[in-house]
């Protein structure tokens, strides 16, 4: 069976075929490193996380580069770091938010189960590809310099009618229905109102660098820029796989297109567009001011990484989720179960009732539904797709030790307590027995009684 790929461009599942089996390329808008990430920033993580681990299956660890970027030049960090750190410079409280909320994010990523990226650039290490590229679109006649900032025209890009995408193909808008792009300010000295910023003058102290464009005011980035540069450095002008949250079609995708492929005369920059769906909370949005405005680092206080991963994984990709805490109790069951019966199991190549799902379109739940499937009669098979997954990262003990401690669960007080109701049973003291087991319910542990003994879970 192939991989087949739902593509946001085409709007259509179609058959994967990298450009070269050998080099099969992805990229993946990453974080802006300003604050700890929500749930919502973790989907993506997660979800081409499977997409990074499954290409591997097929095309070997060796022949797939994964490239998700760190953003760490942005106005919301400037602004976070005058707050955090106002008796410093201001590029000097920037490096410290940028380190530590980057350190935050890796932490919180590893906890879920993600493998770290093939390559991981930062924005500002690709100033000078960022340069080359908006002196190309000058040289094209697709950008032009105003008071020390440079544009992008999409009217250009779509008179060019050279081979380019139209402008507007991904979001599927036509420029009438456009507005002006996020972070672009409405401003006189642009030509049309979709025009958006590919470079900026910075303000005193800010972050800055040479201007391209023979401006001579220091400068800085767009958003939009960073990603085509390092993209390009990574991948080449054309790759295979380009993902993100569904909230970055427009107008972050759309004008990393129109970019790229105006600076390099391709078609494409990506052969495949792949975006995730939204995120609620409780069946309402995620906002501050709904109070409902969780992050990765809050959750994994109460929930091992792998049931955040699990429970994001129950829903298709593409489909909206909607993040419950009943819905994470039963993922914490599951993986209960799962680590006690196969985490301890050599395991074999993952099941082809896995794999499957995973081909149509990373249909998780389809991929789940097999993984109970293969409860009972596959064990090992089951053990490896978990693996392949990225589930079962530690032993069953690891895993039942790390609940206890969470839970302020006493082990030893536990089996005390068993061991006491087991000597009331035996002496036909039912009363006394029974007392105990309501008294192991109240601490969050249940009891389970067969002819090979009494075993014990914590209730989440």
């Amino acid at each position: 069976m192939e991989l087949r790929l739902h593509d946001t461009l085409t709007r259509e599942k179609r058959t994967f075929a990298p450009l070269d089996p050998k080099n099969v390329r992805m990229y993946v808008c990453g974080p802006t490193v300003y604050d700890f990430a929500h749930i919502g920033n973790a989907r993506p993580v997660i979800v081409f996380d499977v997409l990074f681990r499954l290409l591997r299956h097929l095309y070997g660890e060796a022949h797939v580069k994964y490239v998700r970027n760190i953003t760490d030049v942005d106005d919301k960090i400037n602004d976070r770091a005058a707050r955090d750190f106002p008796g410093l410079p201001l590029n000097e409280a920037i490096r410290k938010v940028t380190e530590q909320t980057g350190k935050q994010f890796h932490a919180d990523v590893d906890a879920l189960g993600a493998l770290r990226p093939t390559v991981e650039p930062r924005a500002t290490e690709h100033i000078g590809e960022m340069r080359e590229i908006i002196e190309k679109l000058l040289a094209g006649g697709f950008a032009y310099a105003a008071e020390d900032h440079v544009l992008f025209s999409p009217q250009a890009m779509n008179a060019a009618n050279v081979g380019l995408p139209r402008y507007g193909a991904l979001s599927n808008r036509s420029l009438d229905e456009m507005v002006a792009g996020a972070r672009v300010d409405v401003a006189p000295y642009k030509k049309g109102n979709t025009d958006f910023v590919l470079w900026k003058p910075s303000k005193p102290g800010e972050p800055s660098w040479p201007s391209p464009a023979g401006i001579a005011a220091q400068g800085r980035p767009g958003w939009h820029i960073e990603c085509s540069a390092m993209a390009w450095k990574h991948l080449g002008e054309h790759f295979d796989i380009h993902g993100g949250g569904i909230d970055l079609v427009f107008p972050h995708h759309e004008n990393e297109v129109a970019q790229t492929c105006c600076a390099f005369h391709q078609q494409r920059m990506a052969n495949y567009w792949m975006h995730n769906g939204f995120l609620q909370v409780e069946s309402e949005k995620m906002s501050k001011s709904l109070g409902n405005f969780i992050t990765i680092h809050e959750l994994l206080k109460d929930w091992p990484g792998e049931v955040l991963r699990l429970n994001m994984l129950k829903t298709q990709y593409r489909s909206p989720i909607d993040w419950t805490v009943k819905s994470l109790e039963e993922s914490a069951k599951t993986l209960d179960d799962w680590y006690r019966v196969a985490a301890d199991v050599a395991p074999t190549e993952p099941a082809a009732s896995v794999i499957e799902p995973l081909l149509d379109d990373l249909n998780t739940p389809q991929a789940i539904a097999a993984l109970h499937g293969l409860r009972g009669n596959d064990i090992a098979g089951l053990a490896g797709s978990l693996r392949l997954l990225g589930f079962l990262s530690e032993s069953a003990a690891q895993w039942e030790s790390r609940k206890q401690q969470a839970s302020g669960i006493d082990a030893k007080e536990v089996e005390c307590l068993i061991a006491e109701r087991t000597a009331a049973r035996a002496r036909k003291d039912f009363k006394e027995s029974d007392r105990i087991r309501d008294l192991l319910a109240t601490m969050g542990v249940a009891i389970k009684d067969s002819k090979e003994g009494t075993t014990w879970e914590i209730v989440r």
